[in-house]
This record gives C-alpha cells, structure tokens and sequence, in this order.
C-alpha cells in the first residue's frame, strides 16, 4: 500500500470477514475457518486491533436505544478544517467527522434524541470557532448501513 496503511494478506482479510459476520465468534472457529491454531487466530486478531486495522464494537441501531434523530451537517471553515474537526470530534453527539473536497470542509454526523436534542448540537456546531457556515441534512429513513467492506 502506497499510503503507509497496514498490507493484509488472505487469512487477515478472511478473519476481518468472519468478525464482520458475528462480532462474537469464537477464536476456535476462527481458526477453523482460516486453517491457523486457536492461538495463532488470536494473535492475528490482537495484531489487527492492535494495529487499528479494525475494532470490534457492539453496533446499535440508535432509534432502538432512545436516538431518534440523526442529521448530517456540512459545515465550512476558514482556517484549517482539522481544527475545527477536532473541536467538533469533541461534542458527545457527534460520532462521524470527516474533512472533504467539494461544497464543504467539513461533514459531521449527529445522533440526537430529538429535534430540541438536535437543535441545541446545531447552536454548539455553529458557535465553535472557525466555523463560517453551516447546513443540516435530517435523516428521513436509513436505507442502508453495512459495515462489511474493505476486505475484497
């Protein structure tokens, strides 16, 4: 990889894929499956987190759990961008903050209990220095969330 990431070969990918399947298989089955020992499977996985190659997390579905708005914002600085990232990476509702090319610096997800819950992340948002303008995308419906790429 030209871009300084961590180079995975076929049983590290296959391992991400079957963790990507079920969060909660066992090393044994792993190993099974990727033809390593128990043991081996385990360090491959410790050297795949370790390595921030991947992280294993319970994902929730936040309208299940009391979440019921989610917005995108875009959001564009003066200034360096990656501060104002940082500053907003900072805010508990914010759990996506990515700089990009295009009509923002900036896109933030926000996950909120309600719209008075969202509003007040927007004046936070708006208030944070380096922050020129922003614009709030409401989640209408989620048509699709996977998180199973980046192994083919």
């Amino acid at each position: 990889m030209s871009d300084g990431g961590v180079r995975l070969d076929a049983t590290a990918k296959r391992i991400i894929e079957l963790l990507q399947e079920d969060g909660r298989i066992s090393y044994a089955a792993i190993a099974k499956a990727v033809g390593l020992s128990e043991a081996a499977a385990r360090a491959r996985v410790q050297k795949l987190l370790d390595s921030d190659v991947m992280q294993v997390v319970a994902v929730t579905d936040p309208t299940q759990v009391g979440f019921t708005r989610q917005a995108m914002i875009g959001i564009r600085t003066h200034g360096d961008p990656g501060q104002v990232g940082d500053l907003l990476a900072q805010i508990d509702e914010v759990d996506y903050v990515v700089t990009t090319a295009g009509s923002f610096d900036l896109l933030v997800e926000v996950v909120c209990e309600d719209d008075p819950h969202l509003l007040e992340v927007m004046r936070q948002v708006r208030e944070l220095e380096g922050v020129v303008s922003s614009e709030t995308f409401v989640y209408l419906k989620l048509n699709k969330q996977h998180y199973n790429w980046g192994t083919r």
